[in-house]
């Protein structure tokens, strides 16, 4: 018998997904409109675009996913039990087939794994549910799913819970349970985007490797071009609802017909900085930022009874050496666990540490007024700027913290029109964004909250900015316009950047002298030609590579 949607045959002749006039809305409003598109038996296909454009409702549609959305077309699945129209399935039918014929690889694996759970329950829970195995054989299956994604001992992770695994541990454990009953199509969506470029590029390496081993198709969501390059067939471009291009990666990539798809193509950061030739006796100035031997180290439990008097100690920065010159860009580099987001909290004085560090002719630990003023000298952007800005306050309140410390003099008209100035400067103002001052971080767009977190840092007139991957959460476009910025106001101001990231497509463009850590240590520094162009460090050599 047939179901609703269903039809009789159970041909495999046409696409395994066909998705014909879908259209997606929220109350009464639509984001998706009109979208077509298919995907092949054991095809790779990319559906991009910026945030907003639709592609990741588009995908939470085709299971149902998307909270209080209003569905419209047609999601034709040819499934092992005849083709179907999932649009049109009731919930419990559409149950059936979510884990077992379609899978889903969500963005950030932390939200996505129970907390409370080892890994291996929350697989093995699948396997209960959609195969009815019993506890020795999910024990069985869990243990080989694990080790097929290439796990270090998957037995003992199996055990582990998700905070106790890396991030590329955690997705890994993801694609893990999504392959638990080998699916027919598996949509990933941003599966690689909080990793770093190595992970990223093991990610997608197993990706292939298990869709050639399952024959399965899948549909990548991503805002990564370098990424769809790499690892797609097809590629569909979303803009504001629209499907605006589709086709075969190279030739889209070779010859992109609509001016969005030119654009994103042509987003790659742009490298704009004042060069050594031009900047004369600047480059030999003494450093704003002086590191000897600095170290950084964490107490650690000891197990068994010897932790009960005592803790061991790990060493996450490892007599690091380096100096920052004034209007420089100082590159760190490495991958999670480099020991780079340690060196930056030491530089701003947040860490206890061991050996030297001067900010500007001054060390941390003079208390009181004198760590006051080192404060106003180096400041901070953070990564995602959503949740280093405080939700319940104001844009003036926000932007014009910084001066109710370092210049409490100032009354509040004067504060006040500082606050707009610094707006103003990174490219926000009231023409624009009318109450911009009363608004809060919720009403603005990612790139709109790092300027946002910009303006807060310069309000204060600091001589260098510690920027920890200031762009990864943003998407190309949008990345290239605030590093854009970052290089204008370096330029305009002499700022000095210490420059925490894993892209090297960033460092190329922000960077005059690059350090590579790895595992707390710096294995390799000098200026950027020398460091990305003619690495001399295997380890350098893998990450230039990881990003061709």
């Amino acid at each position: 018998m047939t179901g609703p949607g269903r039809t009789a045959t159970g041909s495999q002749a046409g696409p395994l997904l066909d998705v014909q006039g879908l259209r997606v809305a929220f109350g009464g409003v639509d984001v998706v409109k009109q979208v077509d598109f298919s995907i092949a038996q054991g095809e790779k296909l990319a559906l991009v675009g910026e945030s907003g454009s639709g592609k990741t409702v588009t995908a939470l549609s085709l299971l149902g996913l998307a909270a209080d959305a209003h569905c419209r077309g047609s999601v034709r699945f040819a499934g092992p039990r005849g083709e179907v129209d999932l649009l049109q399935l009731p919930e419990s039918e559409l149950r059936e087939i979510r884990g077992r014929d379609i899978a889903m690889i969500f963005q950030e694996p932390m939200t996505a794994l129970n907390p409370l759970f080892p890994i291996g329950n929350q697989i093995a829970e699948v396997l209960q549910l959609k195969q009815g195995l019993d506890k020795a054989a999910c024990a069985k299956a869990v243990v080989e799913l694990l080790a097929s994604t290439g796990i270090p001992e998957p037995e003992r992770r199996a055990q582990a819970f998700p905070h106790q695994l890396s991030g590329g541990q955690r997705q890994r454990a993801m694609i893990a349970m999504a392959l638990a009953c080998k699916p027919r199509l598996l949509l990933a969506d941003e599966p690689t985007t909080a990793l770093d470029v190595t992970i990223r590029g093991q990610i997608l390496d197993l990706l292939s490797a298990l869709q050639r081993e399952y024959g399965m198709a899948i549909l990548m969501i991503t805002h990564d071009l370098n990424l769809v390059r790499k690892f797609a067939d097809r590629v569909v471009v979303m803009e504001k609802g629209h499907l605006v291009e589709q086709g075969a990666v190279s030739a889209v990539f070779a010859q992109p017909r609509h001016a969005y798809t030119r654009k994103l193509l042509e987003s790659r950061p742009r490298r704009d900085v004042v060069e050594d030739d031009a900047r004369g006796a600047a480059a030999v100035q003494t450093p704003l930022l002086c590191a000897e031997r600095l170290q950084v180290s964490y107490p650690v439990p000891i197990p068994g009874i010897r932790g009960w008097f005592r803790k061991a100690a790990f060493v996450a920065v490892k007599g690091a050496t380096f100096s920052l010159a004034p209007g420089r860009t100082l590159g760190v580099i490495g991958e999670s666990g480099s020991g780079k987001s340690t060196l930056a909290l030491a530089a701003l004085g947040l860490l206890p540490f061991g050996g030297r560090l001067v900010v500007d002719g001054k060390a941390w630990g003079g208390g009181g007024s004198a760590d006051k003023a080192l404060r106003r000298t180096i400041q901070v952007v953070f990564q995602d700027p959503f949740s280093s800005l405080s939700p319940r306050m104001t844009v003036e309140e926000i932007v014009g913290e910084g001066l109710l410390v370092h210049q409490a003099a100032l009354d509040k008209t004067a504060r006040q029109q500082r606050v707009l100035q610094a707006l103003d400067e990174v490219g926000l103002d009231e023409q624009q964004f009318p109450n911009l001052l009363g608004r809060y971080p919720h009403e603005f767009s990612g790139g709109q909250r790092q300027r946002l977190a910009i303006a807060r840092a310069l309000i204060v007139e600091p001589r260098l900015l510690v920027l920890d991957e200031p762009t990864s959460a943003l998407d190309v476009t949008i990345q290239q316009q605030v590093l854009q910025l970052l290089q204008r106001l370096q330029r305009e101001r002499g700022l000095s950047y210490l420059l925490i990231t894993h892209d090297v497509d960033v460092i190329r463009a922000m960077a005059h002298d690059v350090l590579v850590m790895k595992e707390g240590e710096i294995v390799e520094s000098g200026p950027l030609a020398q460091v990305l162009d003619a690495p001399r460090h295997p380890y350098t050599r893998k990450l230039v590579e990881a990003a061709l």
